[in-house]
């Protein structure tokens, strides 16, 4: 499935849920109660229509759901990028706006004929009506929270914030994980003829480049450390269908069909290489300012330093035979280094292969 569908359907899927409870939880707060509450003014029995109002907010949920995940994945797609942030939400707020008008105005309309209540839905009701007003505040309060949580899953990576919200890493805990270390191939003598502005800039462009296979290959971002990513999987996910490797394959093809975009831009076509280790490794948060997760064990230091093996057996990309083991290696080509050797800090050999091709 191409990455950007996926990344929209994902996106729709998460509007429809959140906006489908946020005008559920907006018809509880405004209705529930008030037919015993009009009691206490009124000598008249008055029934409120309350299911038919908890239908038409779940409608207006899954509408403004669909429509607020098209202009979001659009924005950032084709807009954010070019304009000022600025500008950005201005813009946002005004195609809100104009949705909000829209949609009320035609539920008004059917509610009308289902419910028999006259409602005021002349052109230009909604400049002088309460309950107009009530949604598109309470729209911009829900938008906001949404907002935020994007970009704290965005920041802490997919799952990562909810675990972080049930304090699920509070204490230490272990888990079996897949890490590979991606590091740019001569980047000390790219850096130096770029300068360091334009070579930002192309480091931008190849985690740009890498973050399109994410999603497709179940992968998390654990930090970006200059021109080294490290890239990380539950084992479950990362060996299924041989994601860890497909990933990074992925990305060299991506590259490699992209070079005359960065010859004619930088002068230099990017060539990354990447290690791959697995095991059990400890995930604890730490810091109380600019809070975030931390893995701490020894297999963070051999995926390191087996990335850091690449330059002298002529490969883009090493494994472990520890991921040899678990995954599919009957649709690949790996060629095993003959010759054992003992990492640094570790007295036990390891035996590292090299990944040619799919």
């Amino acid at each position: 499935m191409n990455s950007n569908l996926r990344a929209f359907l994902n996106l729709l899927l998460g509007s429809f849920l959140f906006w489908v409870l946020a005008f559920i939880l907006f018809n509880t707060i405004r209705y529930n109660g008030l037919s015993f509450e009009l009691k206490t003014y009124s000598e008249d029995d008055i029934q409120l229509p309350i299911r038919s109002f908890y239908a038409y907010s779940v409608l207006l949920g899954l509408i403004l759901g669909f429509f607020y995940a098209i202009i979001e994945f659009c924005f950032d797609l084709y807009v954010s990028k070019k304009l000022i942030l600025g500008v950005t939400i201005f813009l946002k707020s005004l195609v809100y706006f104009i949705l909000i008008i829209t949609v009320l105005s035609l539920l008004s309309l059917s509610i009308e004929k289902q419910v028999g209540i006259e409602l005021d839905n002349d052109r230009g009701w909604w400049r002088n009506n309460p309950f107009f007003w009530n949604t598109v505040i309470y729209f911009i309060t829900a938008s906001i929270v949404f907002s935020f949580i994007r970009i704290a899953n965005d920041k802490f990576g997919r799952g990562v914030f909810l675990n972080m919200l049930l304090g699920t890493y509070k204490r230490p805990k272990e888990e079996e994980r897949i890490l590979m270390f991606v590091d740019l191939k001569d980047s000390t003598k790219i850096a130096e003829q770029l300068g360091h502005e334009v070579y930002s800039r192309f480091i931008q462009d190849c985690f740009k480049d890498l973050n399109k296979f994410l999603r497709t290959y179940d992968a998390e971002v654990y930090q970006y450390v200059g021109d080294e990513a490290v890239i990380s999987w539950i084992n479950k996910r990362g060996f299924k269908n041989n994601n860890c490797i497909n990933l990074f394959l992925s990305f060299e093809n991506a590259l490699l069909k992209k070079s005359n975009y960065y010859k004619g831009k930088y002068n230099f076509v990017p060539v990354f290489k990447a290690g791959i280790h697995s095991g059990k490794i400890m995930i604890a948060e730490v810091g109380t300012v600019k809070k975030e997760l931390a893995f701490h064990g020894d297999v963070i230091n051999s995926a390191s330093r087996i990335q850091s093996l690449c330059n002298d057996y002529h490969s883009t990309l090493l494994i472990s035979e520890t991921v040899l083991h678990q995954i599919n290696n009957d649709i690949i080509s790996y060629e095993e280094i003959k010759e054992d050797f003992t990492l640094k800090g570790k007295q036990k050999a390891v035996k590292v292969y090299k990944v040619t091709s799919k």
